[in-house]
Formats: structure tokens, C-alpha cells, sequence
């Protein structure tokens, strides 16, 4: 089971993930704050109160927003990819 296991601000909306495969990477998640849960992260203070959670074992809010440890993992390896293309 893929899980987050550390999160690192980096600047803007990126952070840097480390999963329990010991994969890491950067991830810009401006793209994906939008609806009700997310808007409110969109205020980089709100966005920067992040933990990995306990329970969940991935990127989340105090708000109750958080991310599928798969969807950071896959969004983390296509923006790899994009940036190896430019």
C-alpha cells in the first residue's frame, strides 16, 4: 500500500513527498485546489498547515482536505515527465 511518509514545502504550491518506496519528488498541486474543500488552500498560509496524517498516511489539512497517496504519486512522476520533455 503506497503511502506519504514525508512532505516538504517548497515554495508556491509545490511540496516534496517521500513515499514508503523511497520515491521522491516534487509536486506543484496549483492545478488541483478547486472545489469547496480546496479553494480555501489556495491562501498560501492555509496551504502551508500541512501534516502527513496519522490515519490516513498521506498530504493533509487541518480543513479535512487531503490527497490520495496515489494521485500524489501519479501526478508526482507526470510532472516529472513533462519536465524532462521541456
Amino acid at each position: 500500500m503506497l503511502e506519504v511518509t514525508r512532505v516538504e514545502y517548497v515554495e508556491g504550491y509545490k511540496v516534496r513527498i517521500v513515499f514508503n518506496n523511497s520515491e521522491t519528488g516534487v509536486v506543484d498541486l496549483d492545478a488541483a485546489l478547486w472545489g469547496p474543500v480546496f479553494e480555501p488552500l489556495r491562501d498560501l498560509a492555509a496551504f502551508r498547515r500541512f501534516a502527513v496524517s496519522d490515519v490516513l498516511h498521506t498530504l493533509a489539512w487541518e480543513n479535512g482536505a487531503d490527497f490520495a497517496p496515489e494521485f500524489l504519486y501519479d501526478m508526482m512522476l507526470e510532472q516529472a515527465g513533462a519536465a524532462t520533455r521541456i
